[in-house]
């Protein structure tokens, strides 16, 4: 009878605990309508064209053109930059790259996927991506890690034969991400995120109602995250409770009947 309760108790809670776990596996931005994104690129960090996650942006260059990008991540975020360059029916070889760059322009490196290709001559499109490391709510002042706020996309040709600089090209970028949850979750958080000019966020003046100037106001739908609750918390109650139950249950399994035992008559 008490194996039966603690084993239905356990089933339970570890049903109960991997329901958040499941709902973080779902990509965090879902697809809009990609009227809203931009149709142009930038040539710079300063001017580079703003696009959420779950968008495709386009835009139309020339071959040897630096085009910038910025999106927003957010603590727990695996982003994953999608890249389809569209070269016209005659170039040479050209190979094509994408960076990618923190808050602090430091560049991160990709897990995995093809950050630069080659496109043979005649080639119509070469497609490129570039799979982030997970975002982290929190860094040593050392370390390289992915810290939330806002990241920088860059799409250039390198190694353009002078024959093939200035020809036509188009570009799509795209930009989804995978929340991982509490196995990446780490203690600590930022004051702010790394933001272009959240130092001079916007404030109004109670005086002339004015509003200064924000380098960015780019960030997630819902916000950016505080950084302390993860699903590991989850995770921790329900062993906390497990444990307990193991515990009950290995009372229940050992204390015996409970009466003394019985003494021979003539003993």
């Amino acid at each position: 009878m008490w194996i039966t309760r603690v084993v239905s108790v356990a089933l339970l809670t570890l049903g109960l605990a991997a329901g958040p776990a499941a709902a973080d596996s779902t990509p965090s931005a879902s697809p809009s309508e990609d009227g809203a994104a931009p149709t142009s690129a930038g040539t710079s960090f300063r001017t580079a064209a703003e696009i959420d996650q779950g968008r495709t942006a386009t835009a139309s260059a020339s071959a040897g053109d630096y085009l910038y990008w910025s999106f927003p991540a957010d603590t727990g975020q695996r982003p994953t930059v999608r890249a389809t360059v569209r070269l016209p029916e005659a170039h040479a070889a050209q190979t094509w790259q994408i960076d990618v760059y923190d808050g602090l322009r430091r560049r991160q490196a990709c897990q995995y996927g093809a950050q630069t290709r080659t496109a043979a001559a005649g080639t119509a499109s070469v497609e490129l991506a570039c799979v982030l490391r997970t975002v982290r709510s929190w860094s040593e002042p050392w370390a390289n890690d992915p810290l939330p706020g806002t990241y920088y996309l860059r799409l250039t040709a390198v190694g353009v034969r002078t024959a093939d600089l200035g020809q036509p090209v188009t570009a799509e970028v795209r930009v989804e991400s995978k929340e991982i949850g509490g196995s990446a979750a780490v203690d600590g958080r930022l004051a702010k995120p790394l933001v272009p000019g959240i130092a001079v966020t916007s404030q109004r003046d109670e005086d002339t109602s004015e509003t200064s100037a924000v380098l960015s106001g780019i960030e997630p739908d819902d916000g950016w995250s505080s950084g302390w609750w993860s699903d590991r918390w989850v995770w921790t109650a329900s062993g906390a409770v497990l444990a307990a139950l193991a515990g009950i249950g290995g009372y229940a399994l050992t204390r015996g009947s409970g009466r003394p035992p019985r003494v021979p008559p003539n003993a």
